[in-house]
């Protein structure tokens, strides 16, 4: 099976000067739509532009698309006066100061969530993983949320809001936990039963399209993939292909598994949250549940486990070299871990603004 990529990422966009978030009054995307056509799009804050690749046949073909499009919307942003930046929160921007897009969509979600949509100044990765067959896709979705945490830890880049060091890797996640349907999802058997939930929901007003299902894996209700939205967006490009490699990886063992009649333990909603809390808080540096064993263990000797888990499966995905990136994240620690270095040598968060729209533009 050809476990297709495709991966979306949320940029700020930020002034040179006050290094704050700023509104680009959708500048950067009316021009960007000249050259990448429907691959740049607004998002509900005006200081938000976000990217999608095409549908990639392998992560070289997502390296090649990405690079493209994180180097074209900086140049693009450059030649307006802006800079863009790639966190999971601003370092110091207060929300209270940014402008919402005029769009029904993001009028109609306010007007239902209030502040908790107008606080959602945030900035994530979404990773597609192509699966035609929804009851597999169902399947691969259940299997996949013990994993959720360890690939969030390595992803973690949102230490900083509104001025604080808010002591958090990621505190990007409890801002988004304010939304409804958010978070870990639970266990749906079959497609039948997933659907039935969908259409409770559209017939008692819940939702009007299952867009609105927010959580840290879902089927897409539009795509054939299994989309995986638990992340940080990541400082650099190559980060992100690490991530989006391992969680491409992870479907192709838990399909091989599928497929020799094994199956991966599904655990209780309630333990996998124990690991999220962990991994938001601490990133790399705690120590996770082994729900087998029932102890903890150190969070970087687990994601070496976890590379050594989907060893057999790489090379014939060839991401052999972004995986292998994963031991230099661990090594160096993740986006949060560096803009907190930042800030302990300077005490200063406009340098870790900096620091971040430099690492951003890394590799292009």
């Amino acid at each position: 099976m050809k476990f297709t990529l495709g991966i979306e990422e949320e940029y700020q966009v930020i002034c040179p000067d006050t290094r704050e978030l700023i509104s680009h009054d959708q500048q950067i995307v009316s021009k960007a739509e000249k050259i990448l056509n429907d691959q740049v799009k607004a998002e509900m804050h005006q200081a938000v532009v976000e990217v999608g690749t095409n549908i990639c046949q392998d992560i070289h073909e997502a390296r090649e698309d990405l690079t493209h499009l994180r180097k074209s919307v900086s140049d693009i942003a450059n030649s307006l006066g802006f800079k863009i930046g790639a966190a999971g929160t601003h370092p110091f921007t207060k929300w209270q100061t940014q402008l919402i897009t005029p769009n029904p969509r993001y009028d109609e979600i306010i007007q239902e969530m209030q502040d908790t949509a107008r606080s959602n100044l945030i900035f994530g990765l979404h990773v597609h993983v192509g699966i035609e067959d929804k009851q597999l896709a169902l399947h691969l979705t259940n299997a996949m949320r013990y994993f959720l945490p360890h690939v969030y830890a390595l992803s973690t880049n949102s230490p900083f809001w509104e001025g604080r060091n808010t002591g958090f890797k990621s505190f990007r996640s409890k801002v988004f936990d304010k939304f409804p349907r958010t978070g870990i999802p639970g266990v749906f058997q079959t497609v039948g039963e997933y659907e039935h939930y969908i259409n409770v929901l559209i017939k008692t007003k819940c939702i009007d399209n299952p867009k609105k299902i927010w959580w840290d894996i879902r089927m897409h209700p539009f795509f054939p993939t299994l989309e995986v939205r638990i992340c940080d967006v990541p400082m650099t490009i190559e980060e992100t292909l690490s991530i989006a490699a391992l969680i491409q990886a992870l479907v192709a063992k838990l399909y091989k598994l599928r497929k020799q009649n094994l199956n991966f333990m599904l655990y209780h909603r309630a333990l996998i949250n124990e690991n999220k809390w962990r991994a938001s808080r601490y990133g790399l540096d705690g120590s996770m549940i082994d729900f087998g064993k029932e102890c903890e263990v150190n969070t970087k000797d687990l994601m070496l486990e976890l590379l050594e888990f989907v060893d057999d499966v790489v090379d014939e995905l060839g991401s052999r070299k972004e995986m292998e990136h994963i031991n230099t994240m661990i090594k160096n620690g993740t986006g949060a871990d560096r803009q907190l270095a930042v800030y302990e040598e300077t005490k200063d968060l406009t340098k870790v603004v900096d620091y971040i729209i430099e690492q951003t533009l890394l590799g292009t």
